[in-house]
């Protein structure tokens, strides 16, 4: 037997590499598994208006792109103007915001599992860049709302969402005071805001010139590398599982 063991780590050690680094590319150029998403980034020429900066590698469909931009859309039903009509240079912060989390294949490190009818997965405190999120709640302080959390606690009841009983109207900055309420606190966490800038390679923009290339690929990349190398459920469990899966083959040669 101890003429196998040598063979044996050389193997271990390629199939630790080999395991590591398929972790680290899951966390980066993938989709979620949500409800309009699609499984496998690629080109979409055909994407619409302001989701056009992701037609070269997107998540998101060409039909799928031009419903992000229809005031009451049938992909969710999700009506901007319950509380009176939306400021439209506010509203395109929020049509940004789809783009972003219906194209993006670069939100993978945020990505997590969740339990909900229309969707397996969601992304939690996506770092946004401070610029992004200071310009969305500026932007959007005349506007009207009558909630803090978008996700839920809608009337339905007339297919679309309607405000609750009990809520009132009222300004975009009585609801959310402070930028951070409004990026944290509008979808249940899904952004956190960065005290990185634009440009930095650490924080996700959900404005960008595609001329450029698209900057949430190195911020991508970053977090998954990070993440790979020091946290357990991205770099040692699929390690653990692919040894789990190999040791019984050689012990049983």
């Amino acid at each position: 037997m101890p003429w196998k063991l040598t063979p044996l780590l050389l193997f271990l050690a390629w199939m630790a590499y080999k395991c590591s680094a398929r972790a680290r590319t899951d966390l980066f150029n993938v989709c979620m598994d949500a409800k309009h998403h699609k499984i496998k980034p690629g080109p979409e020429d055909k994407l619409h208006d302001q989701c056009i900066p992701w037609k070269k590698n997107a998540c998101c469909s060409a039909k799928v792109s031009q419903e992000l931009h229809r005031d009451t859309s049938s992909l969710y039903n999700f009506n901007w103007d319950h509380c009176g009509k939306m400021e439209p240079a506010c509203k395109r912060h929020f049509i940004q915001d789809n783009c972003l989390y219906e194209c993006s294949p670069n939100l993978g490190p945020w990505i997590q599992e969740v339990n909900q009818s229309w969707r397996k997965e969601r992304v939690l405190n996506v770092p946004l860049c401070k610029e992004d999120c200071q310009s969305w709640w500026e932007d959007c302080r005349t506007s009207y709302t009558c909630k803090t959390n978008w996700h839920k606690g809608w009337n339905w009841t007339s297919g679309s969402n309607k405000c609750p009983t009990g809520t009132t109207c009222g300004t975009f900055e009585f609801y959310f005071p402070t930028p951070a309420a409004l990026c944290e606190g509008l979808w249940s966490h899904s952004y956190k805001l960065s005290n990185y800038s634009r440009g930095s390679g650490r924080c996700i923009q959900m404005w960008f010139d595609p001329a450029q290339g698209n900057p949430n690929e190195e911020v991508a990349r970053f977090y998954a590398l990070a993440m790979s190398a020091g946290a357990m459920p991205q770099g040692i469990r699929p390690l653990l599982l692919c040894l789990a899966l190999i040791l019984p083959l050689w012990l049983h040669d």
